[in-house]
């Protein structure tokens, strides 16, 4: 039987890895949106740390610092403040991320102190501080 010179139908193409196209697309908005989602939290974690809500002073008597944490060690402390004498004091918790200010502070744990300190909102791990309270300065009050 003769062959015939008839042309036969080509096939339609497909992508390299032997997908159809529509999967490359797919895996494409995954990635951006996976990318998207990082540059979020980036850009808000930078946000919530370098503007601060509000800034102070308290005063008061150093009780505690120390450096703690997992994975992530940060500096913690309280301080003591007394409003009358025989009543039980409030304790305010604060963080230091600056290590001279908390080598600062490590030398003057039971002494009264005036902390000056910013307060940053939604930072949004506690591996740069356990509380929204950093003290970025300290004094020794006589």
């Amino acid at each position: 039987m003769p062959l015939s010179n008839t042309a036969r139908p080509i096939p339609a193409p497909v992508s390299a890895g032997g997908t159809p196209p529509r999967r490359s697309s797919v895996k494409r908005a995954f990635w951006t949106l996976l990318l998207a989602a990082v540059a979020i939290s980036a850009a808000w974690t930078w946000a919530a740390l370098s503007w601060s809500y509000s800034d102070g002073d308290r005063a008061g008597v150093l009780q505690k610092f120390s450096r703690k944490g997992w994975l992530c060690k940060t500096w913690e402390g309280e301080l003591a403040q007394y409003v009358v004498a025989g009543v039980a004091p409030q304790i305010w918790e604060f963080s230091v991320r600056d290590p001279t200010v908390a080598e600062q502070i490590s030398k003057q744990v039971g002494e009264k102190v005036q902390l000056h300190y910013s307060e940053h909102k939604g930072v949004p791990t506690n591996c740069f501080a356990d509380t929204a309270y950093f003290v970025e300065g300290v004094q020794t009050v006589k």
